[in-house]
């Protein structure tokens, strides 16, 4: 598929067949997101795949509002969710090419853990595109960290910045409301160029 009709495709896919995916399909999901940037090549994340059936109902209950609300969610043969690791960046920057030897977390412009994370993330979602799938990225709230954590063993040094499903389409996927195509920015509204508020 043409990169430009990926990203011309991709969306929030919420309704999902329980048909299986492949397995080579879920590794080339997953290998994916290794080719998302990482500042100073520190590659601070982890993934936590659930394909058997068994493991993606443990993770459900940690999503109540997502179940609630897209049920068919649940369907998806795949779910992932990304860990930011923070002191894989602390430590990588606190290397003599680096220099930041105090490991200071304040030295940072913005938690580069979590913006690295998310892009590994987005490329999941465009290679799922690519794949003739769908996939939907959505957020796991804070008061169902903690439990999250103990059910699946996640240390404490790895952070869900949310999860993410992948599998094919429900047959009967609603289709993208208007009122999403009349939200949808347009350049010119958020594209300054060359001073702030200078759109042309």
């Amino acid at each position: 598929m043409e990169f430009s009709e990926v990203l011309r495709r991709r969306r929030m896919i919420r309704h999902y067949s329980d048909r299986p995916l492949s397995p080579e399909v879920v590794e080339r999901v997953l290998a994916a997101a290794l080719r998302a940037p990482s500042a100073g090549f520190s590659q601070g994340w982890a993934f936590l795949a659930l394909t058997d059936p068994a493991d993606r109902a443990r993770f459900w209950p940690f999503v109540p509002t997502r179940v609630e609300q897209t049920p068919t969610m649940q369907d998806a043969p795949l779910v992932v969710v990304p860990l930011a690791h923070k002191a894989a960046y602390l430590e990588r920057y606190a290397e003599p090419d680096k220099g930041w030897q105090d490991r200071a977390e304040a030295r940072w412009p913005a938690p580069y853990w979590h913006v690295d994370t998310g892009m590994a993330a987005l490329l999941m979602l465009l290679t799922a595109v690519d794949e003739g799938l769908g996939a939907c990225f959505f957020g796991i709230m804070p008061e169902h960290l903690g439990a999250f954590r103990a059910e699946f063993g996640v240390p404490d040094a790895y952070a869900p910045i949310g999860g993410i499903t992948v599998g094919h389409r429900a047959d009967e996927v609603p289709a993208q409301s208007n009122r999403v195509a009349r939200r949808r920015r347009a350049v010119d509204d958020v594209v300054h160029r060359g001073h702030w508020g200078r759109h042309s």
